[in-house]
């Protein structure tokens, strides 16, 4: 224990939230270690009142009791931000999973806190600031490698105004705790390091301006560049039914988007699917280097076995380390699976503090904290000139797949594109199920406008016609409207539908989108006439073995030509019968 006046006693304990007097001051998401015998556990202050405070405690509460004694660290709810994040997997305090369970074992103990950086490892600094350079926080005052980027010393977040650089470290072999550089305001001289901390719940804003975002982020997968795309910097939810394919579509996102970071935060998910993604993403090939997907990944893993209190910081933790990243220019893609874990674990809480609840118990700041979260995405244009970007992409899991519950409705508030996944389209196997009808984007499409516009009318026509012949049949559809219905599906199973078992077919660059949306537009504006449906339907069902073959030569170089000529013809050959 540290001073007596930075010590409170427990009076109350209701779940993991635990009540404790104290006589000195205490401060708003102030972290705070209950003494539970020689065991110390970690909590958070998540509210004061007047001499007591309540706090979340981000282990089992079983033990505790009233007058133990409780320390106050003065500190908030940090992490360590520094060289030797890339590659690893941190709970949500940041404790480094895989050397707790060297230490703990397979069954982690709780008050077992480990550094999450490694402080013995040296790295090659190379120094970039010189003496007499002003700097202002967040500007490179060095680098070493980190993996295949280069990973930027940075002044302090934390230090107000302008520094001058005092003395510097020639290049050579340091450890992130030694001192690279040291810097005078004028009224005080500070040393810097490869470290830093910084609190969790507070945005790091050490850029020159916010940028709307523009560019499109290639993801790869046809119906999200094209139909419902994504920017960098911007946000995006995908909500749907257990069973739908959110993770299956966010690790698709995660190999193929042109991003350089990527960030998965697995908060309070099933066990299962965590463990999947932790034995899957060291052996997944990386399509843009060929080497290990975990060389540019960072997994904050949170299940849902863990106390709920830990699912907010895993949230937190994650997109204050995303944040870290874009202050040295690069790409960050964060995926939280699943925010309604977070929800849940909010409204759990709200009730033991005995707020007054809003809509289905959640607390009633809820849009506010979902939209205070994917407000720390965005595009930024550095001091420097370069720019970073964060783009976060949340999935939901409403109950029974009803979007109009509160935690998807306050996210559709505030994000930029919605990806909503469909049982139905699951259940078909038509991958990925994104409901081409329900789901919306405002970014800009790698299509034409135009273009794209006529596309989904005829998907809306289309799925009119389906809905009709679902009543009167296909003997009493007449042939023009037939015609729709199998351009809509023709669109929907060449396009929209992507083979992930096909490498070729798997991933789809923005160059081969536009080729092939152009080709499929040409069936589409086709004015076709058939003798009868079965004509028509003839037709089609080769016309798309075509296009099925064809998308499996892509990059096939001759074949690829071939491929796209043979579809030609056939579309020649039945707009000139």
């Amino acid at each position: 224990m540290t001073e007596k006046q930075d010590v409170g006693r427990v009076v109350g304990v209701n779940g993991n939230m635990v009540s404790v007097a104290f006589d000195t001051v205490v401060i708003q998401n102030e972290v705070a270690y209950v003494a539970v015998g020689d065991t110390r556990l970690k909590s958070e202050v998540i509210r004061v009142r007047g001499q007591e405070a309540d706090l979340q405690v981000f282990e089992s509460t079983n033990g505790i009791r009233v007058g133990d004694p409780v320390e106050f660290s003065r500190e908030m709810l940090s992490v360590e931000l520094g060289p030797g994040l890339l590659t690893q997997i941190f709970d949500g305090l940041q404790n480094p999973l895989p050397q707790l369970a060297e230490e703990a074992g397979l069954f982690l103990k709780r008050g077992v806190y480990m550094d999450p950086l490694d402080y013995e490892c040296t790295w090659a600094y190379t120094p970039k600031a010189a003496v007499g350079d002003t700097l202002r926080s967040g500007d490179s005052v060095g680098s070493v490698p980190e993996g295949m980027y280069e990973h930027r010393i940075m002044l302090p977040f934390s230090w107000p105004g302008e520094w001058k650089i005092t003395w510097a470290a020639e290049a050579g072999d340091l450890t992130i705790r030694d001192t690279v550089a040291k810097a005078s305001n004028g009224t005080e001289e500070r040393d810097v390091t490869m470290v830093q901390t910084w609190p969790v719940k507070i945005p790091i804003v050490c850029y020159k301006e916010r940028l709307f975002p523009r560019e499109t982020l290639v993801t790869k997968v046809r119906i999200i560049d094209s139909f419902f795309p994504v920017a960098k910097g911007g946000t995006f939810c995908t909500p749907g039914p257990f069973g739908a394919g959110k993770t299956v579509l966010q690790h698709e996102l995660s190999m193929r988007a042109d991003v350089d970071i990527v960030l998965v935060a697995a908060c309070g998910e099933r066990a299962g699917e965590v463990v999947e993604l932790l034995r899957e993403f060291p052996h997944l090939e990386d399509p843009r280097t060929g080497r290990s997907l975990m060389d540019r990944t960072i997994i904050i893993c949170n299940t849902s076995s863990m106390p709920v209190a830990a699912r907010e910081a895993s949230i937190y933790t994650s997109v204050t380390i995303a944040e870290y990243y874009r202050q040295m220019g690069l790409n960050i893609l964060l995926l939280a699976d699943s925010t309604s874990r977070w929800a849940q674990a909010l409204r759990e809480m709200s009730g033991r503090l005995e707020e007054i609840p809003g809509e289905e118990a959640f607390p009633a700041y809820l849009e506010s904290l979902v939209a205070g979260f994917y407000e720390r995405a965005g595009l930024v244009e550095l001091n420097d000139g370069s720019q970073g970007s964060i783009t976060i992409g949340g999935s939901v899991s409403p109950a029974g797949g009803n979007f109009e519950e509160p935690v998807t409705q306050a996210t559709l508030k505030v994000v930029g594109g919605f990806l909503g996944l469909s049982r139905e389209r699951a259940n078909a196997r038509r991958y990925p199920a994104v409901h081409p009808l329900e789901s919306w984007s405002k970014y800009t499409s790698i299509v034409e406008g135009e273009s794209l516009e006529r596309a989904r009318a005829m998907l809306r026509a289309g799925n009119e016609v389906d809905q009709m012949m679902k009543v009167v049949g296909e003997e009493g559809t007449p042939t023009e409207d037939f015609v729709t219905y199998l351009k809509s599906e023709l669109l929907d199973r060449v396009y929209l539908q992507q083979n992930v078992f096909d490498e070729a077919d798997a991933e789809s660059p923005a160059e081969q989108q536009e080729l092939a949306f152009a080709l499929v537009m040409t069936v589409l504006d086709g004015a076709f006439q058939f003798a009868d449906k079965a004509d028509a339907r003839s037709f089609f069902q080769k016309l798309t073995q075509a296009f099925l073959d064809w998308n499996s030569t892509v990059g096939k170089g001759e074949i690829f030509v071939t491929a796209k000529a043979a579809i030609e013809r056939l579309i020649q050959s039945a707009l000139d019968a």
